[in-house]
């Protein structure tokens, strides 16, 4: 299970990795904590409508064709996006960010106890960067994976069920950053490389790196997917996927929990599980409107 902000962060932190374990049989389900409704047309590419958009279905609309090129599920945990507040701007009422931590805690726990995953990943403790949905993002999923498998924590939401390990995943990082650099000047390169956007400014602490150079297409391709909002020509994709592969091939990540014994660093987020072992687990269609929760808050509906 990935836990992640809004539509597309799925397609650019982590992506390569879901789609390994998809195609090798692992089940993979993304949680959207948030539509992206406060989104905005970022691609100047993107063909511009006369008339009003509708962020909520655009974002969804892709999200579905992301999740397609990945072969993983996706549901929507129901929140509203909080945009991104500029100049001490305070966040709008009913956004994510301001929502009661422990309601939001409360549907993921129900999702965790209903798709029983082994492995969870979300943002570290700054979310990735201190945008407020990502930090929130962070702090429930924390909160999530050490109440699932508590039968007194919200008893509402389900069976128990507790997963084994809890990462934090790294979009990209200097060190990765430096590699690419030195990679395309010693190529003759005259253009200065520009980090991807927000991008950690300390080298955060590896350790897991998931090779899947070879998922590094589809990434792209999902992340494409997300047209409103990545521009073809832009910096994503300002080095060239061959050199990202031959680079840095692979996606990086910090073991935040571990119930078994692994030894690092590792290259596999199941190292240490016992592989199909487990439980069947229960169908999580997409997408999915999460039901009551321990809150008493009424369901949630996804974007759209």
């Amino acid at each position: 299970m990935a836990v992640h902000a809004h539509p597309d962060d799925e397609s650019s932190k982590g992506a390569a990795t879901m789609a390994k374990y998809a195609a090798e049989g692992a089940e993979v389900l993304v949680v959207t904590c948030t539509g992206g409704e406060r989104g905005s047309l970022l691609n100047p590419r993107y063909p511009r409508p006369p008339g009003p958009v509708d962020m909520s279905a655009l974002r969804a609309r892709e999200m579905a064709r992301a999740r397609q090129i990945l072969g993983v599920r996706q549901c929507w945990l129901g929140y509203r996006d909080s945009g991104l507040p500029q100049g001490g701007e305070p966040l709008p009422g009913a956004c994510f960010a301001r929502t009661d931590p422990r309601a939001a805690t409360a549907r993921l726990v129900r999702l965790i106890r209903r798709f029983r995953p082994d492995v969870i990943t979300t943002y570290d403790e700054d979310g990735g960067y201190p945008h407020p949905d990502h930090v929130m993002t962070h702090r429930i999923t924390v909160a999530a994976f050490d109440a699932a498998g508590d039968g007194a924590a919200h008893p509402r939401a389900g069976r128990p069920w507790q997963p084994l390990k809890l990462y934090y995943n790294h979009g990209s990082h200097p060190a990765r950053s430096a590699a690419l650099h030195r990679t395309l000047r010693e190529r003759g390169s005259t253009a200065p490389y520009a980090p991807l956007p927000n991008e950690p400014v300390r080298q955060p602490h590896i350790t897991t790196r998931v090779p899947c150079a070879e998922y590094f297409p589809l990434r792209d391709r999902a992340l494409l997917a997300h047209a409103s909002q990545v521009d073809p020509q832009g910096i994503w994709f300002a080095v060239p996927t061959p050199v990202q592969q031959e680079v840095w091939p692979t996606e990086d990540y910090t073991l935040a929990r571990s119930l078994v014994e692994t030894e690092l660093p590792e290259n596999d987020l199941f190292a240490g599980i016992a592989r199909g072992a487990g439980s069947v687990r229960p169908d999580v269609r997409p997408p999915v409107s999460v039901g009551s929760v321990a809150s008493g808050e009424p369901a949630a509906r996804g974007p759209g």
